[in-house]
């Protein structure tokens, strides 16, 4: 089974780009970020037609997450139970749960779809936020690895947090900005301290998985590693190949982000057809 992460930067926006690279790259299942749409916006029928379901969380034209697979989904969930809020608080007094996780079980694997917020400055109330965000996260997991240790767990996406120095190009450039703080390195490290694993990053593979549009950052090469699949014991096992699609950030219209793309030893019905790696 191969399955895949990609913050697409507009769902509508992209469609061609995304569907064109289902196919062609033979994914069975794609974590996406940043749909930026309501489910009536979605645009459905791209997928359909290609053969995939579409399962999102999708509130307003900010954030969202989706899953597009071509085999069943199954225990659709719509955020974690810990998941924090932000933002001005609602008539009831609550706080407004943004659209950033979605999980679904297909063939047996637990996944998530995952949008970290960006945490903006460190002076930003988007920070403590984001930090919040991540430790409820951390823990969650820890307590769905704990329950079920058996099945395979992966959290995929955007964590808007480059954990070493050298993902970023130039790291005296981020003196005193997010995403290279103690704080939201320190958080990170808390997914692997209990027990995750970066899919990419323990089988030596390295690269950026964004680049901003401003500056010519993609042809000067001034990256940021940022967008991960972490996987539980189970999940990890099973990861026979794993690699960063950096031509996507290519051509006409890309997002700013990349897809990152990990094989599964899980057989399915679509692997007639899969071609063999070299």
């Amino acid at each position: 089974m191969r399955i895949a992460t990609w913050n697409v930067n507009s769902i509508r926006t992209r469609v061609g780009r995304v569907v064109d690279w289902l196919l062609r790259e033979d994914i069975d299942v794609l974590a996406m970020q940043e749909i930026k749409c309501k489910p009536e916006q979605f645009p459905m029928d791209a997928f359909t037609e290609a053969g995939y379901e579409v399962e999102l969380h999708g509130l307003n034209q900010w954030n969202g997450v989706a899953f597009a697979s071509r085999l069943p989904m199954d225990d659709v969930t719509v955020g974690f139970d810990t998941q924090p809020g932000f933002g001005k608080p609602l008539d009831d007094g609550t706080v407004p749960i943004e659209a950033r996780a979605i999980g679904v079980t297909v063939e047996g694997a637990r996944l998530w779809s995952l949008y970290v917020p960006n945490g903006r400055e460190l002076d930003n109330p988007h920070y403590p936020y984001k930090l919040e965000w991540l430790a409820n996260l951390k823990t969650q997991a820890a307590q769905w690895m704990s329950e079920n240790p058996e099945q395979p767990l992966a959290l995929m996406g955007d964590f808007n947090i480059a954990p070493f120095d050298h993902d970023v190009w130039d790291i005296a450039a981020f003196e005193g900005k997010t995403h290279v703080s103690d704080a939201e390195r320190a958080a990170f490290r808390a997914f692997e301290e209990a027990g995750m694993i970066d899919a990419l990053r323990s089988r030596n593979i390295e690269g950026y998985t964004y680049w901003d549009y401003q500056r010519l950052r993609f042809p000067r090469n001034e990256g940021m590693r940022i967008d991960f699949v972490m996987g539980s014991p189970a999940f990890d096992e099973l990861v026979t190949e794993a690699s960063i699609d950096r031509e996507e950030r290519k051509g006409d219209g890309p997002s700013d982000h990349v897809p990152v793309v990990v094989d599964l030893a899980i057989d399915t019905e679509n692997d007639d057809d899969r071609p063999m790696f070299l």
